[in-house]
């Protein structure tokens, strides 16, 4: 009976302890990032952190750093390095999660580099599920960077999705005489 209780206070220290080490040793929460380290991190629990401008009503500018529903696929606990997100032709500022970017000229040169494309895993990740969001392959289009980028920015500007042009039939239209209405 003792050494069952023993066995059970072992587990519960051993949870406790576990859930303390972990919270004091902390993980990347978002809303304790500052603006200079909050846009393309990534908090512990795997969601995206994005960077907010608020204006107050003294008309100041305050930046806030919140946790994004959006999960990174390949990492967590991350804040990215100034050396990928020059890399990258990013901004440290940037604000929200947008695949604007990807419309920006001469990003997608910069984004498909092979210095950020396989040195920055986070980014590519993050603009990977941007692009497919608007129905664009990412490898695709950084292989048409090789080759005719207007055409894949087009693609991008219509999500993906070409409607079809109209089809004309010949119709024959014919005009039945008006009849005035009675006075009765």
């Amino acid at each position: 009976m003792a050494s069952d209780f023993a066995l059970k206070s072992r587990a519960v220290l051993a949870l406790v302890l576990a859930v303390y080490v972990q919270t004091s040793l902390g993980g990347i929460t978002c809303e304790n990032l500052n603006k200079e380290t909050c846009a393309f991190a990534v908090a512990s629990s795997g969601k995206r952190c994005v960077l907010e401008k608020h204006v107050k009503r003294s008309e100041e500018e305050a930046y806030v750093c919140w946790t994004s529903e959006i999960k990174a696929r390949m990492v967590n606990d991350w804040v990215e390095s100034d050396q990928c997100i020059e890399a990258c032709g990013l901004d440290r500022k940037s604000l929200g999660i947008s695949s604007d970017t990807l419309l920006e000229p001469g990003f997608t040169q910069k984004l498909c580099s092979a210095q950020c494309y396989n040195g920055c895993p986070n980014i590519v990740d993050l603009y990977f599920n941007l692009a497919a969001g608007e129905g664009v392959f990412l490898p695709k289009l950084c292989e048409a960077e090789k080759g005719d980028v207007r055409r894949e920015m087009a693609e991008i500007r219509s999500s993906g999705f070409v409607a079809p042009g109209p089809v004309m039939n010949s119709v024959e239209y014919t005009v039945a005489p008006a009849v005035a209405p009675s006075s009765a």
